[in-house]
């Protein structure tokens, strides 16, 4: 049997778009010769549709859209079929009132299949909310030629059942446990799982677990693409079971992109292998999957220029290179905006990397606002504001001009914070903090000057070149890189003058919101006891201001997103 990987990248709830997508797949797949078309978990509805399931109109047109697909893609063949992630309405009304599923489209028709069983509620997941669980395993008998498939039906938590290769292990049944009895010749898996730093390999783990089990081969569809702050790898692959001539993985999709494969059972030796994360350093993965997070988060909401604040440090510089790998150079706009405080050397060096990048730049001063300000205040606080107030104002002038330009304009204004500033509180609200999405708001300051070296770096040119960007010389520049970070709030301003220094910072932060670790425990890390006060009293202080921050892009295991849901007000 001949079987297609579609690995799709799903507009979340453009039902009739989502189906041109699968169709289109279809159509690459039936050129290969394929037998079968596996698509990704919600393939139809693009993951995670959320709220969208409660509407009772689009669950009802998923019926129309079914039957216009199944229609179209008889005419392209009678006898190729079509796995296609859904939702499937239960029988009683009671809540909830879906099961997360799968159906089969073939000879014109369709029908549901499959159930899922595990339904994740951690982290940036909410199932529960939306999905009944499957009572029991679904598989599928499928006939190609003269014989007949038993083809074992999961959807992505279902293959997440080894303790020992994970810590998020749900309570409730084992689908492939359930499945042995059934001598399956396939296992399918159609997943909507998102990058992690280390889940590729994990996936790749859990699959060759399941294919001992089961023993057969595992075909794992994983969607690609960003969705909001979500985004998703694909790296799709078929696992071998032991003792095959092959060994580990027959088959690889690249990783950040779409692509349509096809897997051959019978002609195993000649698949093809692409090259996946797993084979990147976690630097290229990292880079990758940030720029295309801002390609699909700026494309899905119909933007297609990019503003930000270009100041002179290694953030921004950042946030400007991976825009222009997303949009190209030409749809990004950098605007400079320099206090008294600024050094010229900033000036210069945000200059510098906005002709690199071939940006687009415009510079206006805010002296000129910042005493308008003060002149207007000084009756009301009975003198120029000063301190953290008078720092505050000039950070939120430049965020008011940022987004009056990009308002005007029509463009999406990244915000540059990174993880760190967010996590105590080193960010204005109204300020820097203003923006459509905070590109870099799930790494931390350490991750951002290793990203930046390897970005200027000999290692990164074969990804440069694959994403357009300057291949001669530095993209950051070491001017930029080996500055000491300052917000230039103030004359000779550094931030070590209010924070530790990010190499005690950031793995502190690290255990603390990662972690999900205690005083106690931080402690027995080897944290300073004087650092761990202060720092938890500053991300506890911080909480009111994550909440109102532009949605990011999240790489980590624990980002402040959808699943980091803490109180404000607490003790």
């Amino acid at each position: 049997m001949r079987i297609a990987l579609a690995q799709l990248n799903p507009l979340v709830g453009d039902l009739v778009g989502n189906a041109e997508r699968i169709l289109e797949a279809c159509h690459q797949a039936h050129q290969q010769q394929a037998d079968l078309v596996v698509t990704p978990e919600l393939a139809l509805w693009g993951y995670p549709p959320r709220d969208l399931l409660l509407s009772s109109t689009r669950v009802s047109q998923q019926q129309s859209v079914m039957d216009t697909l199944s229609q179209k893609l008889a005419r392209i063949s009678a006898d190729l079929g079509v796995l296609v992630g859904l939702v499937e309405p239960t029988p009683d009304g009671q809540h909830p009132r879906l099961f997360n599923a799968i159906a089969l489209i073939r000879h014109g028709r369709w029908q549901m299949v499959g159930r899922k069983q595990l339904l994740p509620s951690y982290d940036v997941f909410d199932e529960t909310r939306y999905f009944r669980a499957a009572e029991g395993p679904s598989s599928l008998v499928f006939p190609v030629a003269d014989r007949d498939w038993r083809l074992g039906l999961t959807l992505c938590e279902d293959l997440w059942v080894d303790p020992n290769l994970h810590d998020q292990r749900l309570c409730g049944p084992d689908p492939i446990a359930a499945l042995e009895p059934q001598g399956c010749d396939l296992l399918l898996n159609l997943s909507a799982s998102p990058f992690g730093r280390e889940k590729t390999g994990v996936r790749h783990q859990l699959a060759q677990q399941a294919a001992r089990r089961l023993a057969c081969p595992v075909v794992y569809v994983n969607q690609v693409g960003g969705n909001d702050e979500l985004v998703f790898d694909g790296a799709s692959f078929v696992a071998l079971p032991d003792g095959h001539p092959q060994g580990g993985l027959a088959l690889e999709l690249p990783s950040c992109t779409e692509a349509v494969a096809v897997w051959d059972t019978k002609e195993q030796a000649g698949a093809s292998r692409a090259p996946t994360l797993t084979s990147r350093p976690i630097e290229e993965a990292l880079f990758r999957t940030l720029v295309l997070g801002v390609r699909d988060y700026a494309g899905k909401c119909g933007f297609k220029q990019a503003l930000l604040g270009l100041s002179g440090g290694i953030d921004s510089a950042l946030v400007a290179v991976i825009a222009a790998a997303a949009l190209g150079g030409d749809h990004v706009q950098g605007l400079l905006m320099p206090s008294p405080w600024s050094s010229q050397g900033s000036i210069v060096d945000a200059a510098a990397l906005a002709e690199r990048l071939g940006l687009s730049t415009h510079t206006v001063p805010i002296a000129p606002l910042m005493e308008g300000y003060d002149t207007t205040l000084i009756p009301v606080l009975s003198g120029a504001p000063t301190n953290v107030t008078a720092e505050n104002l000039q950070s939120r002038i430049r965020g008011t001009l940022l987004m009056a330009v990009a308002n005007q304009q029509g463009q999406l204004l990244l915000s540059t914070g990174n993880k760190s500033e967010l996590a105590v509180g080193y960010c204005t609200l109204y300020g820097d903090m203003n923006g459509g999405l905070a590109v870099i708001g799930d790494l931390y300051k350490s991750t951002v000057f290793s990203l930046c070296d390897w970005l200027d770096s000999p290692a990164s040119r074969g990804c440069r070149q694959e994403l357009g960007l300057p291949l001669e010389g530095e993209l950051v520049g070491q001017e930029i890189r080996e500055k000491p970070p300052s917000a230039e709030l103030r004359p000779d301003q550094k931030d070590s003058d209010s924070l530790p220094d990010y190499g005690v910072l950031d793995p502190l932060l690290k255990d603390l919101i990662e972690g999900r670790c205690g005083r106690d425990q931080l402690l027995e890390r080897g944290h300073p006891a004087a650092e761990v006060d202060r720092v938890q009293r500053l991300v506890q202080r911080s909480e009111f201001k994550r909440r109102q921050a532009a949605p990011l892009l999240k790489v980590s295991n624990q980002a402040f997103g959808s699943g980091w849901r803490l109180p404000i007000a607490a003790g």
